[in-house]
């Protein structure tokens, strides 16, 4: 039997979310620089320890998206980041694009890299203890865009990646992103996201990928940042929701991106949206959000190393809190104990 479906559905377990420990080197040394005044490789392999190793974290987390530097280091103790992971009863994923690149022809737009070499690589991560995959495409919206060839060539690349990902025997989490900034209105936004997911699950249907095995991770559906408009999170629920109706039934479940927002914010949306009827479980996918708080705890300090795991367990518990329907951002949320 093809344990891919299987492993798609435990990535979108009730109660349970993906966390994304996948930031490039680049971004994770500038954070760590900002933060806690260390940049260098060893301080990026002990962030990410310590995000893994968390107490718990399992209770609350299905799957771990690391970066290849990551999935080939060890732990302190000597032990593979991935058999880490499984150690504590979680998948072990992997980033696979190279990042956005300027798509040539458009005005400022860009298009998801890394095709070339990618199923070598994918059998490799595979090997190295990797179960699932990640590819991030990601659409600014604003007058004149998302054109339709960066909405094309970016849903394509997406349907490479999902096809490459099912040949290699990896869940692809297809991660289809609409950044926030701008003055566009809820309603544009929702406009723009339906028609990227639906020219997405094209490519994917084109290319035969089988979509009991595929988790979806798309942006919530958002006012522009400059638009001086706000959305209530049963607005934003019902918008993001609007989108998913070229969705397939049988998708494994939707991991959702919480991009730029704060995490209350990010988890009031999504409490709201487990309340308007949908087809698909319907998660968190949680990586950039986690790292200012979490950064701003630890500090890059062996002696506040617990401080920055209670931030862990406490943004991640909010977000699981958020998967089940209810709505805490304050409260001291732990995580269960390992």
């Amino acid at each position: 039997m093809n344990a891919a479906p299987l492993a798609a559905a435990a990535l979108v377990a009730p109660g349970k979310g993906v966390l994304a420990a996948d930031e490039c080197s680049t971004s994770v040394s500038s954070w760590l620089a900002t933060a806690a005044g260390a940049a260098a490789a060893a301080d990026r392999r002990a962030y990410r320890e310590m995000l893994v190793t968390t107490p718990g974290l399992a209770s609350a987390v299905s799957g771990v998206i690391l970066c290849a530097e990551t999935l080939r280091q060890r732990l302190s103790d000597g032990t593979p980041f991935p058999a880490a992971v499984a150690d504590r009863g979680m998948l072990t994923g992997v980033r696979v694009d190279a990042g956005s690149k300027p798509l040539a022809g458009s005005r400022g737009e860009t298009i998801t890299e890394g095709l070339d070499g990618l199923l070598p690589r994918l059998r490799e991560y595979g090997g190295l203890g990797a179960q699932f995959a990640i590819w991030r495409a990601v659409l600014r919206t604003g007058p004149g865009t998302p054109s339709v060839p960066a909405v094309r060539a970016n849903a394509q690349a997406l349907g490479r990646f999902a096809a490459a990902c099912q040949d290699a025997g990896l869940v692809p989490v297809v991660a289809a992103e609409i950044l926030c900034g701008g003055a566009h209105s809820l309603g544009h936004c929702e406009t723009v996201t339906s028609v990227v997911l639906l020219e997405v699950m094209a490519e994917l249907h084109g290319y035969g990928v089988d979509f009991e095995g595929v988790v979806l991770a798309p942006s919530m559906v958002l006012p522009g940042s400059t638009s001086g408009a706000g959305a209530s999170p049963a607005e934003v629920a019902e918008a993001t929701i609007g989108t998913l109706n070229g969705v397939p039934a049988t998708l494994a479940g939707i991991a959702f991106l919480p991009g730029s927002q704060p995490p209350a914010r990010a988890t009031g949306n999504l409490a709201a949206m487990q309340h308007i009827p949908h087809l698909w479980p319907l998660t968190f996918c949680l990586g950039r959000a986690l790292a200012g708080p979490v950064l701003a705890a630890w500090r890059g300090q062996p002696a506040r190393w617990k401080a920055g795991q209670h931030a862990v367990a406490r943004q991640v518990a909010m977000h699981a809190t958020a998967a089940g329907g209810r709505y805490a951002p304050e409260a001291d949320l732990e995580l269960a104990p390992a």
